[in-house]
């Protein structure tokens, strides 16, 4: 199977890579259905450190949303990353 198939992502990608991607693809949705965003900032060890914006920014619900929605999807893919944080 070659890499230039049907879906738009690298089959050999890194897992800071990939890790980057499942954050891409659930800032698309808060943005959709929420207007805020989530980005990638860095990944430490078992630490991810990403920011939220938009809607988010002040929303009393950020909390829940980080750990929730973003560190419950994290930890489905990424079981070894233990600490989800927000700048």
């Amino acid at each position: 199977m070659s890499e230039a198939s049907d879906h738009n992502h690298r089959v050999n990608a890194s897992q800071e890579e990939k890790l980057q991607q499942l954050i891409e693809s659930l800032s698309a949705y808060i943005e959709q259905y929420h207007g805020g965003w989530v980005r990638f900032v860095r990944l430490e060890a078992d630490k991810l450190v990403v920011e939220l914006g938009g809607a988010c920014d002040g929303c009393r619900l950020s909390t829940a949303t980080l750990q929730g929605w973003i560190g419950g999807s994290v930890r489905q893919f990424f079981p070894e990353i233990h600490t989800i944080e927000a700048i």
